[in-house]
């Protein structure tokens, strides 16, 4: 079954439970043919996105960014376990190279209100 190209994953750590409802948005930063764009989604129950881009969607080597607005997450989670966020956007750029333009980028943040963390998961 074909996939998007590039998906994500939200953890709350803190939680230790998916992080829903969290806007994501994916956009190019500096890509090989010179395109740029953006899509922008919202995090399921299970704290992913797997539909951030077509199945046929095809990469270019460059520059992305994918964007997590947190805050409003933090926000309400506040209230039901006393703890706010200190990071209202998390940012990671990441870089698509010419060799793997066919292969499947899956970008985690594992995320609590004073740290986060990032890897190139499968």
């Amino acid at each position: 079954m074909a996939r998007s190209p590039i998906t994500t994953h939200v953890l709350d750590t803190t939680r230790g439970r998916p992080a829903k409802d969290v806007p994501v948005t994916l956009a190019t930063v500096s890509v090989a043919d010179g395109s740029s764009w953006s899509v922008s989604g919202l995090t399921d129950a299970d704290g992913r996105i797997a539909d951030l881009l077509p199945a046929s969607h095809d990469l270019q080597p460059g520059v992305y960014v994918i964007t997590f607005e947190c805050e409003e997450y933090f926000r309400r989670t506040a209230s039901q376990y006393g703890v706010s966020g200190f990071y209202p956007k998390v940012a990671i750029h990441f870089e698509v190279k010419a060799d793997q333009v066919k292969e499947h980028y899956h970008v985690p943040l594992l995320l609590n209100p004073y740290g986060y963390s990032t890897y190139r998961g499968s």
